[in-house]
């Protein structure tokens, strides 16, 4: 996550600095490094973003299931830990899912895929 998505996911929470390292659990020092560039943001903070942010989206704009938009078929979808746990509309949490017919290596080759996909798409 860059600063410029850190800060903007920060407003659309409506929280200031101070609200938000306690919702994260971490310093406020931390929140103003990452806003400022001077460090980034670690997976487990960025996993929590998104999270608190498809939260505020609520529940009614959660729309259709990963495995229903990627057109997954049942072999694929087998595979997969967001069907196996069912989190189709938190697919993004979850490590080792499927997506381009592969589990990605890392959170942020994840994170690539995921950023472009209509499961997230309105979080940030």
């Amino acid at each position: 996550m860059e600063k410029e998505d850190f800060v903007k996911a920060r407003t659309r929470l409506e929280k200031t600095q101070k609200e938000m390292s306690q919702l994260l659990g971490v310093s406020v020092k931390a929140i103003y490094s990452y806003e400022q560039g001077w460090r980034s943001v670690p997976t487990h903070v960025e996993r929590q973003m998104f999270f608190l942010l498809s939260r505020k989206r609520g529940e009614g704009k959660l729309g259709k299931t990963c495995w229903v938009i990627k057109k997954c078929p049942p072999s694929r979808r087998k595979q997969c830990p967001a069907y196996e746990y069912n989190a189709g509309r938190f697919c993004w949490l979850v490590n080792g899912t499927i997506c381009e017919c592969k589990a990605q290596k890392n959170w942020k080759e994840k994170m690539k895929i995921c950023r472009s996909c209509e499961v997230m798409a309105d979080l940030l």
